[in-house]
């Protein structure tokens, strides 16, 4: 597997960078991984880096993005954080990962079993985590199919939760970031948002979410 230059960056579209993310879990699912040298790796990209892709995803340690699409050092950019919530730094940190560091997509990844997404549905207190557990109340308020037993000792609960929570954050960036919203307009990056199944590895992209144009 090449290590991504600049040039090879430039080649890849949205659509391509979204393969390139599908054909990577696959391998993951499969045990099929690339075999790469990581340390030749980490000497290509000392002067600098080129990712394909920004993926936003959960803290939690079974959903490492690099491992589960099967990506080397310099592929893609990571940003974790409990919830696979979105705030000032996180939309700013896209926005150098696609506008000045040249990615072509942005991937929101939640999963299965959220931590996070269990305390907000049981609306728990605690220190600064509560802060960030109220920015996932909204995708709690808005799950209205169910009427009983609205908390974590409901697994289909849960996990609708964390489903709407995935979309609400897919069009707040769209709604936040105006320099992302205009590249994805443009057809110079895409977005989409997916969940990981912590039981057997499997990504979904969410069809509904997914916004690649065509220059």
């Amino acid at each position: 597997m090449k290590t991504l230059t600049k040039e090879l960056q430039a080649a890849i579209t949205p659509g391509q960078a979204l393969e390139l993310l599908k054909e990577g879990n696959k391998r993951f699912v499969n045990n099929l991984k690339i075999n790469r040298n990581l340390l030749q790796q980490a000497n290509e990209t000392s002067n600098g880096q080129y990712p394909f892709a920004v993926i936003l995803s959960c803290i939690d340690s079974r959903t490492s993005a690099e491992l589960i699409f099967d990506q080397g050092l310099g592929d893609i950019f990571s940003v974790r954080i409990a919830g696979n919530i979105i705030n000032e730094d996180i939309l700013g940190s896209m926005e150098f990962g696609c506008k000045v560091a040249g990615s072509k997509i942005i991937v929101v990844l939640g999963h299965t079993r959220c931590g996070a997404v269990k305390g907000a549905c049981d609306h728990v207190e605690m220190g600064n985590l509560t802060a960030l557990l109220t920015k996932l109340r909204p995708a709690v308020d808005d799950e209205d199919t169910i009427t009983e037993n609205r908390n974590s000792s409901n697994p289909e609960f849960v996990e609708k939760v964390a489903t709407i929570n995935v979309k609400r954050t897919v069009k707040s960036i769209m709604e936040r970031s105006p320099i992302l919203k205009e590249m994805i307009e443009a057809g110079e990056i895409g977005i989409v948002g997916g969940n990981y199944d912590v039981s057997n590895g499997t990504v979904t992209f969410y069809e509904d979410t997914l916004i690649i144009n065509s220059k």
